[in-house]
């Protein structure tokens, strides 16, 4: 061989090479860690877009369920409105995507300018002027969402505080049906007439809504985040009758302690998501295509395994297919829903924490053959044969001279939903320890 065609077959071998790397690179890169690809999540691989160069770990800061579709925007959506979402971290992290969804859109959506900035004070409308940046996706300023599909914004670099107010802006100028929505939000955002999505000031934002519309996540990259755990039930996890703009549910206390106990006795530092829905069940969906307030079998996949590097899961769910079945329902039909989840939720290798059901005798759907069954389902849950560890809210807050009732002070007056004291009780309870450790292999 001569000389030149050594160095010819060298310069062949380093460009092979060099091209596996960057195939390896490539690939990598392209895994956020939340077991998705782009592709499949429904996110065009970036072009041009703000990718950070710092490492971390993605983690979900914050999340709503799609519940419904939103009455009143059958025909016209938000379409020339600016919807300014505001929502509550529980991590904080030096890059951010966020996910927008028109599961309940009956035509296309287009969303044509996007932002997201941190708010100068908490529940208002005005930004922080160094953090307003705007989304892209897939590169484009503009991305139109087709029916039933939701769509993951390029990483942007914007420093996100934890425990802050993040201002999630869209703006839609065509008429795109029903808006997908989340109901029972606690919290104010706002609507604007026209395109002012970058607007700083908030003053235009007049007109207060108890809903979030379009966003359904946001993700952070964290240095400090070990994962996601996520907050999977009804309105009891939803933080129905909590104070609205005091981040006062269940899943935000547990988001407090699991900050002020991490790195000792074995807790991580885990961010905490909220995935519930107010009414939802196990077992049966609302009315409508696709189902309004779809059941817990039926949006487990989407709303615990879609979210971001999950470790762990919490589940409350039972009480509504008690009280909204006409008829007596069998408590194993419960268990064995609750079962199915937690099947679901293994072969991800997700660990799975559950509730008891909490009292709820003096609420207008009270029967002692309910009671009855809300007893058989929590002597189950009690006995370790569904979850992978317990978690007893029933025994937290009920009256000890009715555990049938919710104890006074954790009554939010309607004999079923906690007052913010309750909420603060729930999370008080839960094991912070229990969130760790490998899955059942059987129950």
């Amino acid at each position: 061989m001569t000389k030149r065609h050594g160095y010819a077959l060298l310069a062949a071998i380093v460009a092979v090479i060099v091209v596996i790397s960057a195939a390896i690179y490539i690939g990598v890169a392209a895994d956020d860690g939340s077991g998705q690809n782009n592709l499949a999540s429904g996110r065009n691989a970036p072009r041009g877009s703000a990718a950070p160069a710092s490492t971390g770990l993605w983690v979900g800061a914050w999340s709503a369920s799609p519940s419904g579709a939103e009455p009143g925007t059958e025909t016209n959506g938000m379409a020339g409105r600016s919807v300014r979402n505001i929502v509550h971290t529980s991590a904080g992290g030096t890059s951010a995507r966020i996910t927008l969804s028109n599961l309940y859109g009956q035509q296309p959506l287009t969303i044509t300018h996007a932002t997201i900035a941190v708010a100068e004070t908490a529940n208002s409308a005005t930004a922080d002027a160094d953090t307003m940046t705007r989304l892209t996706f897939g590169g484009g300023t503009s991305v139109t969402i087709p029916s039933g599909q939701q769509v993951i914004s390029d990483t942007v670099l914007v420093t996100i505080p934890l425990d802050s107010d993040v201002l999630v802006t869209t703006f839609s100028p065509t008429q795109s049906g029903p808006v997908t929505y989340h109901r029972h939000a606690q919290q104010t955002s706002y609507l604007a007439q026209g395109d002012l999505a970058g607007d700083v000031s908030g003053t235009a934002y007049t007109e207060g809504t108890p809903y979030w519309r379009y966003v359904t996540a946001v993700d952070v990259l964290s240095d400090e985040s070990a994962g996601t755990v996520v907050a999977f039930g009804d309105s009891l996890t939803d933080g129905d009758a909590s104070t609205v703009g005091a981040n006062h549910r269940w899943p935000d206390h547990l988001s407090d302690r699991l900050r002020a106990a991490a790195g000792t006795d074995g807790v991580p530092l885990y961010s905490v998501v909220n995935q519930g829905i107010g009414g939802n069940r196990i077992l049966a969906s609302g009315a409508g295509r696709p189902a309004d307030n779809p059941s817990a079998l039926s949006r487990f996949g989407r709303d615990v395994l879609g979210r971001t590097n999950v470790k762990a899961v919490v589940i409350d769910l039972g009480i509504n297919d008690i009280l909204r079945n006409p008829n007596e329902v069998d408590p194993d039909t419960i268990t064995d829903g609750l079962r199915t989840l937690v099947q679901q939720a293994h072969a991800h290798g997700v660990r799975v924490v559950g509730a008891t059901l909490m009292p709820f005798r003096g609420h207008g759907g009270y029967s002692a053959q309910r009671e009855e069954v809300r007893q058989a389902v929590n002597a189950e849950i009690r006995a370790g044969k569904v979850f992978d560890a317990v978690v007893d809210f029933d025994k937290a807050l009920r009256d000890p001279y009715d555990p049938r009732a919710l104890r006074g002070d954790y009554d939010s007056g309607d004999h079923l939903h906690p007052s913010d004291k309750g909420y603060g009780r729930m999370a008080e309870v839960l094991d912070l320890r229990s969130l760790t450790g490998a899955v059942s292999a059987a129950l």
